[in-house]
């Protein structure tokens, strides 16, 4: 099979298992007391199958970055929304509404026309030391300018949450070429051993920012992580990886088309999750631990402690 074709057909199960898990955690939120203790949680079959699903699409989107390129796999991630919808409306015992049929039209049209201009080929080039310690370090600069006290504390987060994750699933592209590589260099090296530290310590700091980001609300908070998971992990694949788009000038207005019909589609798809989590429009209380599972590739997920919105890993998106 074409490595573009794999690299996507492994992107669209990955997404499919992250709806899965976020359907079977909000369902198992939904029939748990307040206060249940992690224990109790741990001998719920249904908590497992959500662990299971949550690590099946972490492995599928690692995979899909071994085939595709930044550039084509982690806009995909936003297709866990668009699967959560039909999973997480049929869990509810309701049909999809008009919004959401608009925002995943929307997202699914911007997502094709990304996937024409995305280059094709298989990654090949990977960070080296210096580039993935100045990736680092620019990240958490950003990171530390987005987490200063200020006004839509919940927005910057929010950003700052995507970003990581982004930057996490663009780092662990370097360790899966390296490892797969069959050039016969070192499997350990000091360059890989940092890099995933930078990996294990991006992803976690994702999903705190994002918990964090989601306690004033989840609509615009929820897109702003899905929107900036795939824009951090593209801009490290076109500056640094040597990634292209297809096509030329057309190439480029086809793929800025495309972004804004999925920034739209995402936004609506958002909004509606938000509604559904809270038909009142009042949130109460503290939000919910991890209601969006990150698109990262590293971490488990948690047992959430209050009913949470289906939605998307963007993260765990490995957007991972």
């Amino acid at each position: 099979m074409n490595a573009t074709l794999l690299a996507v057909a492994l992107s669209l199960v990955s997404a499919g298992a992250y709806a899965a898990a976020a359907v079977a955690q909000s369902r198992l939120a939904g029939r748990t007391e307040p206060g249940a203790g992690v224990l109790r949680m741990l001998g719920r079959g249904a908590w497992w199958s959500a662990v299971g699903l949550n690590a099946a699409g972490a492995l599928l989107h690692v995979a899909a970055l071994n085939y595709g390129p930044l550039t084509l796999v982690q806009p995909l991630g936003a297709l866990t929304l668009v699967v959560a919808v039909p999973l997480g409306a049929r869990a509810a015992g309701r049909r999809v509404g008009r919004v959401e049929w608009r925002g995943t039209a929307l997202t699914l049209l911007g997502l094709g026309a990304l996937l024409l201009t995305a280059g094709g080929s298989a990654p090949h080039e990977t960070l080296t030391l210096p580039e993935a310690l100045g990736v680092g370090a620019a990240t958490m600069a950003v990171v530390a300018g987005l987490s200063r006290p200020g006004a839509r504390p919940g927005l910057r987060h929010a950003a700052a949450s995507g970003i990581t994750s982004g930057v996490a699933s663009a780092l662990t592209q370097t360790l899966t070429v390296a490892v797969t590589d069959h050039s016969g260099g070192p499997l350990f090296s000091w360059r890989l051993l940092t890099v995933a530290l930078l990996v294990s310590t991006f992803a976690m700091g994702g999903l705190l920012l994002s918990q964090t980001a989601y306690r004033g609300g989840l609509g615009a908070p929820l897109a702003v992580v899905t929107l900036a998971n795939p824009v951090a992990a593209a801009a490290i694949g076109l500056a640094l990886l040597g990634e292209r788009l297809q096509g030329g000038p057309v190439s480029l207005v086809l793929a800025l088309l495309g972004t804004v019909a999925a920034v739209r589609g995402v936004i609506l798809l958002s909004r509606a999750q938000a509604r559904n989590a809270d038909p009142g429009g009042v949130t109460e209380g503290p939000a919910p631990l991890d209601p969006v599972p990150s698109r990262v590739v590293i971490g488990s997920p948690r047992p959430a402690a209050v009913p949470e919105p289906v939605a998307v890993r963007a993260g765990g998106a490995p957007y991972p």
